[in-house]
């Protein structure tokens, strides 16, 4: 309908999409429309007037239609005049009133609430609050870091950080579990429980792999005021089907967004360093550069200049933080 009426020079809005859910909730056949949270239901049709102007000013792709036979459900509301709450071991929610639920932290102003619900059944509510964040004190220490497939990564310090390899531990029961699955006969209560089984060990993937995340990346925050790190494209690196199952397991987008947005709470600093720089190729000592390092093989290599010995990554990561250094003095 939305794109109809813009390959015809008209326009469909939230505000005309609003009066059609109104007058919904008139008609007979959609009566259960009012009792849901109203609030919800307009957050959803904010969502779509977005996703159709980014997907008209070709910033994003086409929006999907979300079925209510997803796995993975959510909605969000906006908190107006406290009617979402926390209240001791309780959270109060719009049309739900107060829903008991196992607090993970402290919580400031309620700005909006989501609520999930994930492909093993369990329920979540994401909370969206304003706190003031406590800057640490600046202990002028810096670091870089350079990250890997088979390392996730190396830093300047000489400290090598392995990878868990969760997805790989985790791959013959899931590889098994899969296969039970595609026995099942389709629609079948033993297919939905066994489907579960399958996502239960997504989800313990997932939840190893947040939870190393969140580790390192707090650890690196608490002990270094300035973190230098690779511009990497990730994106097209994927494009690389031979790596790209790899880069997705070691997610390292995610890890860069927890450093981010744990250095602006914590006023830490974080330098981006040019994805063109050629940080493994470079001696860390007299800045000769060999283009043979080129090779991903070589793993450790010595300087024709200077002679220095170096390992790949842990040059690499050297180097890094001595570019993001002279970057943040200029």
């Amino acid at each position: 309908m939305r794109e109809e009426a813009y390959k015809n020079g008209n326009k469909i809005g939230y505000s005309q999409t609003s009066a059609m859910l109104t007058d919904l909730k008139r008609s007979g056949d959609f009566t259960f429309l009012k009792a849901v949270d109203s609030i919800a239901l307009q957050q959803s049709l904010r969502d779509l007037d977005r996703g159709y102007v980014n997907f008209f000013q070709k910033r994003a792709s086409h929006p999907t239609f979300k079925s209510k036979h997803n796995n993975h459900q959510s909605y969000r509301t906006i908190n107006q005049g406290d009617n979402i709450r926390i209240a001791g071991k309780y959270v109060r929610l719009p049309k739900l009133g107060f829903v008991k639920v196992r607090q993970s932290m402290e919580v400031g102003k309620i700005n909006n609430v989501t609520i999930e619900r994930t492909p093993t059944g369990k329920y979540f509510a994401v909370l969206n609050v304003d706190f003031e964040p406590q800057l640490q004190q600046n202990n002028g220490a810096a670091i870089g870091i350079d990250v890997g497939i088979k390392e996730f990564y190396s830093d300047s310090n000489g400290n090598v950080v392995s990878n868990p390899k969760h997805l790989e531990k985790s791959m013959h029961k899931l590889i098994r579990e899969h296969r039970k699955l595609s026995r099942k006969e389709k629609g079948s209560n033993n297919r939905n429980k066994q489907r579960v089984r399958v996502a239960l060990v997504h989800e313990k993937i997932t939840n190893q792999r947040k939870d190393f995340l969140q580790k390192r990346s707090t650890m690196l925050i608490r002990e270094n005021q300035t973190i230098c790190i690779e511009d990497l494209k990730v994106k097209n690196m994927m494009r690389n089907h031979k790596l790209a199952k790899y880069i997705s397991s070691v997610s390292w987008s995610k890890f860069y967004d927890m450093l981010t947005y744990k250095a602006t709470w914590y006023g830490n600093d974080i330098v981006k360093i040019p994805t063109m720089y050629p940080s493994s190729q470079t001696c860390s000592c007299c800045g000769y550069k060999n283009p043979l390092v080129k090779n991903l093989a070589i793993r450790k290599w010595e300087c024709p200049e200077c002679h220095a010995t170096h390992d790949r990554d842990t040059n690499a990561s050297v180097n890094i933080l001595n570019k993001g250094l002279q970057m943040q003095s200029a």
